[in-house]
């Protein structure tokens, strides 16, 4: 158990940083490696919240303060779920979910270790980034604990049925850079270059139309749990139907033929 002090009441766990289009959300509880406590999960609900609602948001980024992107779900959570209260792990599922189910784009930004729920907080982003420092974790079964979470269907689909295997049952470790040569992260970076890849990486949503790229969002979710590609050619055809009858279109194919005209060049 986290023998580190509660932080103050009064200071948020997430906190929110704007650059440009990009809300940069900082999981801010650093002396104890950012765990996933009740009032952490609440905090991020809240600011991702917060981040739909606003329109001038094009792009979520999220990382961890201090050397620790997230240490995991508390320890007394998991006590208090052996002894009969269930619900708490639904309690801490609960942050990793609203960052999943955002409508916006979402990056993790990977900057130390990523343990078991918290894992499953950087797969549950769009697009992760680690540093050299980054350490994708399981440790579930090292704790005499099953997966929680879709960390298993999550897992898979980012990394295949082999690597998630060697992670979960052998308690193989990713690095930064092995993450990215398994293609569970983009990009492996020195740590002080890694929150500003995320920015700039974020940032090229704001030119994208924002109801384009949330339906794409959600084609995209719906093609990894779908196997028919019939099914899915016909998904895509309604969308993009729909999608050459709205401005974003007309107004990107006019400027397209503005620069044919000056530049004819393919």
């Amino acid at each position: 158990m986290n023998n580190e002090p509660e932080p103050r009441a009064d200071r948020p766990l997430v906190r929110r940083e704007d650059r440009g289009t990009v809300a940069v959300l900082h999981l801010d509880d650093p002396d104890r490696r950012n765990v996933l406590s009740s009032r952490m999960v609440q905090d991020l609900v809240d600011a991702v919240d917060a981040c739909e609602q606003d329109d001038t948001v094009s792009a979520i980024v999220l990382t961890g303060a201090g050397p620790a992107f997230c240490a995991g779900a508390e320890l007394d959570n998991l006590l208090a779920a052996a002894k009969g209260e269930e619900h708490r792990l639904r309690e801490v599922y609960a942050g990793f979910l609203r960052v999943a189910s955002c409508r916006l784009p979402t990056i993790a930004a990977v900057n130390g270790p990523a343990v078991g729920a918290g894992l499953n907080l950087a797969l549950a982003c769009d697009v992760r980034l680690a540093s050299e420092e980054a350490l994708f974790d399981c440790r579930f079964a090292r704790l005499g604990l099953h997966p929680g979470g879709g960390h298993t269907w999550m897992l898979t689909r980012a990394v295949g049925h082999q690597v998630a295997t060697a992670m979960l049952l052998f308690a193989q470790p990713l690095t930064g850079q092995a993450a990215a040569d398994t293609g569970l992260a983009l990009r492996c970076l020195p740590g002080p270059e890694l929150l500003d890849a995320a920015v700039t990486l974020g940032g090229r949503a704001a030119g994208t139309d924002p109801t384009l790229l949330r339906t794409i969002k959600q084609t995209l979710r719906e093609s990894g749990a779908e196997p028919d590609f019939p099914r899915m050619v016909d998904t895509e055809f309604d969308r993009q139907v729909h999608s050459l009858h709205q401005p974003a279109f007309t107004e990107a194919l006019e400027r397209a033929r503005a620069r044919r005209r000056t530049d004819p060049r393919p």
